[in-house]
């Protein structure tokens, strides 16, 4: 299983950002000034207006970088490209080469990271304390391998997943803290499909029986 470690971006992390951040800073204070002029004025208003807007969506267009801050925002514009379109749901490929979905479970919606070559789906332990799972220590000690190094988790189960048009009942799941503010939907859901496959830029999940998302 891969191992994702959500931190507070550093100031390095900003540099790639520089040129915009001081180019934005430029464009303000110069439209500051303009602003004073009765008819230009009106005008580098709007334009200054446009500048901002552009520049904040290609700011969330790369939110990956700063999950699960800006993730967080992207999801509540329904920003992550996830649909229903016939019996399929289609999640289109995140500016950081993944796939991340909308699941609700357990009274929460969160964000999750759909990775089949997890074998199992992994829950932090902040999501599974909010989803009020209850999460035991399995009879044999679960040892999983991360990118970080060997890890012991804990069980639990969910009794209802929903993904788009997909519900799947009774999910095992692994929670450990090891895993920061990612969850990670694995193989043990993906198997309960009828069929998926990513065609380009796209996954697409086919469940056995479809839900009416309209009713739900």
């Amino acid at each position: 299983m891969r191992s994702y470690i959500a931190s507070m971006p550093a100031l390095a992390d900003l540099a790639p950002h520089l040129p915009l951040i001081l180019t934005l800073l430029a464009v303000t204070l110069i439209a500051g000034f303009l602003r004073r002029l009765p008819v230009i004025g009106r005008i580098v208003g709007v334009f200054t207006w446009l500048i901002l807007i552009a520049a904040l969506a290609l700011v969330l267009g790369q939110r990956e970088r700063f999950d699960p801050y800006l993730g967080r925002v992207a999801e509540m514009l329904d920003l992550s490209g996830q649909q229903v379109v016939g019996e399929e749901t289609r999640i289109t490929m995140s500016p950081d080469g993944h796939f991340w979905a909308s699941v609700r479970f357990g009274g929460l919606t969160r964000r999750m990271l759909i990775d089949s070559g997890a074998t199992v789906t992994a829950l932090s332990l902040d999501t599974a304390t909010r989803a009020g799972l209850d999460v035991r220590d399995a009879l044999f000690p679960m040892l999983l391998r991360t990118a970080n190094g060997t890890i012991r988790a804990q069980t639990a189960a969910v009794e209802e997943l929903k993904l788009g048009n997909v519900v799947a009942r009774d999910v095992p799941v692994v929670v450990s803290p090891a895993f920061g503010d990612t969850d990670v939907l694995g193989m043990n859901f993906l198997s309960r499909l009828k069929s998926w496959r990513v065609e380009g830029r796209t996954l697409i999940l086919v469940p056995h029986h479809p839900q009416d998302v309209t009713a739900g």
